[in-house]
């Protein structure tokens, strides 16, 4: 009877060992995965990094182009002539 009951034990565990195994390898490609998706995002913050650097260059050479054209106040010689 005490046979019975070790090889019953033992099956548990070995049924055990496996449920582990299972959820290791199963671990293993979440964070395979989450290091792909974070690579990913991180390339994505590169990028729109660098789109937001080049659309704030624009951004102050149309300002300066602006500044250049605009020199004067045309409105105020709009508002005196009134």
């Amino acid at each position: 009877m005490l046979m019975y009951f070790l090889i019953g034990l033992c099956l548990v565990l070995v049924g055990v060992v496996g449920l582990q195994f299972t959820y290791l390898f199963y671990v293993d490609r979440l964070n395979r995965e989450r290091r792909k998706y974070l690579k990913a995002l991180e390339q994505r913050c590169h990028d729109l990094t660098a789109r937001l650097e080049h659309a704030e260059l624009r951004v102050a050479e149309q300002d300066e182009l602006l500044e250049t054209i605009f020199e004067e106040e045309p409105w105020a010689d709009v508002i005196e002539e009134r």
